[in-house]
């Protein structure tokens, strides 16, 4: 009995979604969303569980801060694809709106870590576990809104249409 080496139609269509310019816009921004999430998450985990920071509070505003910079140049540069320098009024203020609500929801998620590492004695281990999951659920609730967000601030003015072709998916690139 032989496979057939077709790809089904549900695949195609997301390859070619993936290949179009919202698609691929959509998998940058998540990779530089995944990105940022491990270095904030790498200075929380490391600076909260080596005891440098001792406060899930304070270790929480440190690693989101220090995710911020690279965070924005990703996003600018990589995920929209703008050059040149950072409009104050149109970019960076909305970003860092955005980043400073998103970190402001991190700290009430870290006030709620602290109080249940402080309620129960468990190990450090497992306190910095609990410390770093209520980042991640934190940024979590934004994920959706900062993509939609950074899309309208950073749109490049490029739209592909996926239209339904007799033969399969065809995409049309519109100005």
């Amino acid at each position: 009995m032989r496979k057939s080496s077709r790809v089904p139609p549900n695949l195609r269509e997301l390859r070619q979604w993936a290949r179009s310019h919202e698609g691929k816009k959509l998998i940058r921004f998540t990779t530089t969303s995944v990105i940022s999430t491990l270095i904030s998450e790498t200075v929380i985990l490391f600076t909260y569980g080596l005891k440098i920071i001792p406060g899930e509070v304070q270790a929480t505003l440190c690693g989101n801060v220090v995710a911020m910079l690279p965070a924005y140049h990703l996003n600018r540069r990589w995920a929209w694809g703008k050059r040149g320098p950072s409009k104050w009024g149109s970019e960076v203020a909305p970003f860092l709106a955005m980043s400073v609500t998103g970190t402001i929801m991190a700290l009430f998620g870290a006030t709620y870590a602290r109080h249940v590492v402080h309620a129960h004695h468990w190990a450090h281990l497992v306190n910095t576990v609990i410390v770093g999951g209520t980042n991640i659920a934190a940024f979590a609730v934004f994920w959706v809104l900062k993509m939609l967000l950074f899309n309208r601030i950073f749109h490049t003015g490029e739209h592909h249409e996926v239209l339904a072709g007799e033969d399969g998916w065809v995409s049309r690139e519109n100005s």
